[in-house]
């Protein structure tokens, strides 16, 4: 039987060199890529809101599995969180974090 690694504190801070935050930024508010978030958002239009995170273990104190400055997004129907898709971190050679989600807002 497996057991279970219960994680009370994450570190869920990262910094990204400046070209690789450059080229991750450029493909995420490709315009191409906006329309498909906003036809899956079922709005108008989308706009990157260059405010990325790294996602955490579920806990008590981060229960939606991000940290928790980033909950408000969660909560509101103006924004919409999505997964930074792989080959967009793998042509912006970011690695660590092996995982980022990125936040859009939806245009009226």
């Amino acid at each position: 039987m497996a057991r279970l690694k219960i994680v009370n504190n994450f570190d869920s801070s990262f910094v990204l060199d400046p070209e690789a935050r450059d080229n991750v930024f450029s493909s995420l508010s490709n315009e191409t890529f906006l329309t498909q978030i906003a036809e899956q958002a079922q709005c108008e239009k989308v706009e990157f809101t260059e405010l990325l995170f790294q996602p955490v273990p579920y806990t008590t104190t981060t229960p939606k599995g991000m940290p928790a400055e980033f909950e408000q997004y969660h909560e509101s129907d103006d924004y919409v969180i999505i997964n930074v898709p792989p080959n967009f971190m793998f042509k912006a050679k970011i690695f660590q974090p092996s995982r980022l989600c990125a936040i859009y807002k939806k245009v009226k």
